[in-house]
């Protein structure tokens, strides 16, 4: 299976390629559906386990700071949906409130924003118009970096987790109108 699935990436990245060479401009993003037809032939492979159907998340992030991350999560539909006996992972379960809680104050949001574009000190973010006092901000600090989405490296700088940014923004696009 492994081998089939590293011919499918390579069959993938020659057809971008080939487009490219034509003068093709490669497929939109939101225009071609080839995560969801591999995640639907993934859910095939896994048979009954999967036959309520599955989510994929994913995403290829440069930062403004140049900082790369490339991660992807899958999870099936009864995991997400199903009673936690069934063995689901509990994701939409009561722990799944506090760190979708911490991203719903505008200053926190904000906060995430500018470490991301690398204001990583609380002195650097203390200096931002219209994030409240100090007192506030290391107050929305102490909430983001308690529900994970943060982490302090030490004298006052934070960073956010590179296993947390592209579900950060896989959040915030899930979150537009």
């Amino acid at each position: 299976m492994e081998l089939e699935e590293r011919l499918a990436g390579l069959e993938r990245r020659l057809a971008a390629l080939e487009r490219a060479a034509d003068g093709g401009a490669p497929a939109p993003v939101g225009g071609d559906f080839w995560a969801l037809e591999a995640l639907k032939e993934q859910l095939g492979r896994l048979g009954e386990a999967a036959s309520d159907g599955g989510v994929l998340f994913t995403g290829a992030v440069r930062l403004p700071t140049g900082e790369r991350y490339e991660w992807q999560y899958g999870a099936l539909t009864t995991g997400l949906l199903g009673p936690e006996e069934e063995g689901g992972d509990r994701a939409g379960r009561p722990e799944a409130a506090e760190p979708l809680a911490a991203l719903g104050h505008p200053v926190r949001l904000r906060l995430l924003r500018e470490i991301l574009a690398g204001r990583r000190t609380a002195a650097e973010l203390a200096g931002l118009d219209e994030t409240g006092t100090t007192g506030q901000i290391y107050h929305h600090l102490r909430l983001l970096t308690g529900a994970g989405w943060l982490h302090s490296t030490g004298r006052g700088r934070y960073e956010v987790p590179g296993a947390r940014v592209v579900p950060l923004l896989v959040i915030l696009t899930a979150a537009r109108p």
